[in-house]
């Protein structure tokens, strides 16, 4: 197998690798748990590298999506949930491990990579991608490759705040990050789950208001609503200032029709001058968009 391509997908309590040869065709996928230590963590994805390659008989390039960013000025590591690995030289000790250069992006940037490589925005220019999950993510792909910007926190639209808050929208909800009225306490599945608990005094997660507006559920239905209302709020943010020729959303919440139905007449409604007929898509290798991301940080 010529020219073959490892990708790793780093998450919190899984790690994926996905072999892809030259064509970008699946050759080989494999899973293991995440140790929650930053050595082990380390060793852990050098060996399921070194261990594929010795089972397929091949010397890959190796890309790695994972949480947080690598601030390049010092080559550590910041903003990620997985706490293990903030203020470590991830990518270089990475690189040390496996004796090669490891390609390392926050694992929104592989989703956009991916998407434009070969998936909904194959061969768009400027790509911009959505995770809509658990928390909300955000990355930029030019030209089919990651773009970071200077302090590498490019797309991290998620931090923004909610634009043109209504009254009952202030201060917002507590962040993580320390700020109050983040996009992600909005639209992300725990922003869901947490606005329907707010407004009807009954418990749901995201997930589980989803499910019940699919089903027809007035107050689900009602939440959903209020998500698509931020959350084109938020993207048209976006398109005034990298305007991007497409937007394309993974993630759990991202699966749900009626975005797309509604989110288009949304953003032309918030966005300066009206007219904007910017595409919403969903990705189209969906929960493997990371990982093939991470496989193409390395190009053709």
């Amino acid at each position: 197998m010529q020219n073959a391509r490892i990708g790793i997908d780093l998450g919190g309590t899984k790690i994926e690798a996905l072999v892809l040869d030259e064509h970008g065709q699946e050759r080989k996928r494999l899973r293991i748990s995440t140790p929650r230590e930053y050595s082990a963590t380390v060793e852990a994805i050098r060996d399921l590298v070194t261990g594929i390659e010795s089972e397929l008989g091949i010397s890959a390039t190796v890309g790695v999506g994972m949480p947080g960013t690598i601030v390049r000025s010092t080559g550590l590591v910041k903003n990620a949930n997985s706490t293990w690995l903030i203020g470590k030289p991830f990518e270089r000790d990475l690189s040390t491990a496996l004796n090669r250069e490891v390609r390392c992006a926050n694992d929104a940037n592989c989703l956009a990579v991916s998407e434009a490589t070969d998936g909904a925005a194959a061969g768009i220019a400027t790509v911009f991608a959505v995770i809509i999950g658990t928390g909300c993510g955000g990355g930029i792909a030019l030209h089919g490759r990651v773009h970071e910007g200077r302090n590498a926190i490019a797309g991290e639209w998620g931090h923004n705040g909610l634009p043109w808050p209504t009254a009952d929208e202030v201060p917002g909800p507590p962040c993580y990050c320390g700020k109050h009225g983040c996009m992600e306490t909005w639209v992300s599945g725990t922003g869901l789950g947490n606005d329907f608990t707010r407004v009807t005094g009954v418990a749901k997660t995201g997930a589980e208001v989803g499910v019940m507006a699919e089903g027809g559920d007035p107050d689900a239905m009602a939440a959903f609503s209020r998500l698509e209302d931020r959350l084109a709020r938020g993207l048209s943010n976006v398109i005034h200032i990298l305007d991007p020729d497409v937007i394309v959303m993974g993630g759990g919440l991202s699966k749900a029709k009626r975005l797309y139905e509604n989110l288009p007449a949304l953003i032309e409604k918030y966005s300066f001058g009206g007219g904007v007929d910017t595409p919403v898509v969903h990705a189209k290798h969906g929960d493997s968009s990371g990982v093939r991301g991470a496989a193409w940080l390395w190009p053709l």
